[in-house]
């Protein structure tokens, strides 16, 4: 019995490893019809109304204000604006009272989604933009993106010197962009209304916000998209990172100038003492006891003695134009002959003296051997001999 069931465990055990175990997770897990690779599933195929034939069950509606500058123009534009609405069924409603865009679904719509496009598209008009731009927004392409700027910094100079490079001089930073993104831009006070895809958007809001942020400035993002267009045109390198071929561009810390600190004076209890009035100034100049007569002929000379001085003083700046230069004194040929005499007979008196000089050294230097034979001959030489004779 044991050795039957270990010959029928190994038998299990090698129809195992020859048949691989299949999960079964159910009746669902069957091919769909939409998972065929010829499918595109990001294309946006468009609205048909046949999709939604009933309409919709409620009625949806958003209001936006506008301000008042913006009044004479919305009433000139709004039949145009009303007239697109007017195909996609929607209503619209303009309130100067209240200074209000309003726009809502009727029994016509169809597309559930067109009143947010309806909803941007009253953003829009509200920001700035014009009509004509503003309606394209209608389209299933196209989207936009209103990015609010105001609140970044907080030093109102610096937030206006930033716009202003994001706009760049005659607006060339800002064509450069829509150009790039292939978004339309619109810088108006504090914010920035963008159209245009998806990606678009992306890139514009990163731009915008580094601008002003102070991280990055908008030429060297123009850079980099530049860059990106480039590489996207190679199929080789659709795959890869191209961090490597981007530019890294680094933030220099930019030298500020120093804040003068004020010099903190000697703390004293007392007040300081009470400067005189105009009043106290008048007494001590005898001005306050003169007639008003007296007062305006005092006033009188003074001014004079200001007009006075004005006038020789201008004088003097008009002569100053009049008066000619100072010429470079030009020396005499004799003079010059005289001076280079008198350096040559210098410079030989200079000669003769170092070489007098040189001569009374070499005569004071005495020989070594001469002078130790005539100190042989000296005083010890007389002493030996008398102590030989002894």
């Amino acid at each position: 019995m044991g050795k039957d069931s270990s010959e029928e465990a190994n038998n299990n055990g090698s129809d195992a490893e020859e048949k691989p175990r299949t999960r079964h997770k159910g009746k669902h897990d069957k091919d769909k019809p939409w998972d065929d690779p010829s499918i595109d599933h990001w294309k946006i195929d468009k609205f048909d109304p046949s999709w939604n034939e009933p309409g919709m069950l409620e009625v949806s509606s958003f209001s936006t204000l506008f301000p008042q500058y913006r009044e004479k123009y919305l009433q000139e534009c709004w039949p145009i604006v009303k007239g697109s609405l007017k195909e996609h069924g929607i209503a619209c409603e303009l309130n100067l009272v209240e200074g209000c865009m309003t726009v809502s679904t009727t029994r016509k719509t169809r597309d559930p989604y067109i009143i947010v496009k309806a909803r941007d598209l009253i953003k829009l008009l509200s920001r700035s933009v014009p009509a004509p731009q503003a309606i394209k927004i209608m389209n299933d392409e196209m989207q936009c993106d209103i990015i609010k700027v105001g609140n970044l910094v907080r030093n109102k100079e610096r937030f206006v010197k930033r716009r202003q490079h994001l706009v760049g001089p005659n607006s060339s930073t800002l064509k450069a962009l829509e150009i790039l993104t292939g978004c339309y831009i619109l810088v108006q006070g504090n914010t920035v209304a963008a159209m245009g895809t998806f990606k678009g958007l992306k890139q514009v809001r990163k731009v915008v916000e580094e601008c002003i942020l102070n991280k990055m400035h908008p030429v060297y993002n123009i850079k980099i998209l530049m860059m990106k267009r480039e590489l996207a045109k190679d199929p080789s390198l659709a795959n890869e990172n191209w961090d490597r071929f981007l530019p890294s561009f680094k933030k220099k810390n930019v030298k500020q100038k120093k804040v003068k600190t004020k010099e903190k004076k000697s703390y004293t209890p007392f007040p300081p003492p009470q400067q005189p009035s105009q009043i106290d100034l008048q007494l001590e100049s005898g001005e306050y006891f003169l007639s008003d007569k007296k007062k305006q002929a005092r006033k009188w000379q003074e001014k004079q003695k200001k007009q006075a001085e004005k006038t020789v003083e201008s004088k003097r700046k008009r002569e100053e134009a009049f008066v000619p230069p100072e010429e470079p004194k030009r020396q005499d040929p004799n003079t010059l002959s005289a001076e280079k005499s008198d350096v040559a007979t210098i410079t030989s008196s200079l000669k003769k003296k170092a070489k007098e000089f040189g001569r009374q050294k070499s005569a004071e230097k005495i020989d070594a051997e001469s002078y130790i034979a005539s100190a042989s001959d000296g005083p010890s030489a007389k002493k030996k001999s008398k102590r030989s004779k002894a």
